[in-house]
């Protein structure tokens, strides 16, 4: 996918910005959060507990500086399942939702995720830590732009790899299909879960994303 393909004249709107026609509850500027003493050391219920400590070292790692909340996406589960975590890390609660994964990780469309790929028209999903950016205008709505901070990823911004809603997202296309349809590499929701999930993480937080077996 690129920026140009996602919707011609796109505007791009700063997430910290008070834009007219973008949800309030979206646009409340963040404030820095002190890293809290007691972030669990156990996984929360419902997370891998490799794939909860890959994210804390990466939450470390890269200096975030937003540690309220923080996503983890386990693509070792099918994308019927809710594998999408937002995860308080001050009190440790959880919100989990179904997210899509790219074509070329999932050729066959067997509804898993087989293979990452940080390459420009693989319209696979890479693996690593992001960052979130700007909101946009596009293709899909209002979209909020990543930033891959890894080798693995570090070519999210250049693929326009975004959060973004669709219609292949929708709870609909797994209780007929089983499974929901495939994205070029973006993490797509469907319109209801798009907004909680921004909500929570836009504004420079970050999601580690990745697949454990």
């Amino acid at each position: 996918m690129r920026w140009g393909t996602i919707g011609a004249g796109a505007a791009m709107v700063s997430s910290a910005a008070s834009s007219a026609g973008l949800p309030s509850m979206i646009l409340q500027p963040p404030a820095p959060v002190t890293p809290p003493l007691g972030l669990a050391p156990q996984a929360p219920a419902g997370i891998n507990p490799q794939l909860f400590q890959r994210a804390k070292a990466a939450l470390d790692q890269h200096r975030i500086r937003y540690r309220d909340h923080m996503g983890i996406v386990d693509f070792g589960l099918a994308s019927a399942q809710p594998r999408f975590h937002v995860v308080d890390i001050r009190s440790g609660a959880v919100e989990s939702y179904t997210v899509t994964h790219g074509k070329g990780s999932d050729p066959a469309h067997c509804g898993y995720l087989e293979q990452f790929s940080n390459a420009a028209g693989s319209e696979a999903t890479s693996n690593g830590t992001y960052t979130t950016d700007e909101y946009y205008y596009g293709k899909h709505g209002l979209s909020l732009k990543l930033n891959g901070l890894d080798w693995s990823n570090n070519n999210a911004m250049n693929r326009a790899i975004v959060i973004h809603s669709a219609w292949y997202a929708e709870p609909n296309n797994i209780a007929e299909h089983g499974k929901l349809g495939r994205s070029q590499g973006c993490f797509a929701f469907s319109r209801h879960d798009q907004w909680l999930v921004m909500q929570k993480l836009a504004g420079g937080r970050m999601i580690f994303a990745d697949k454990m077996a």
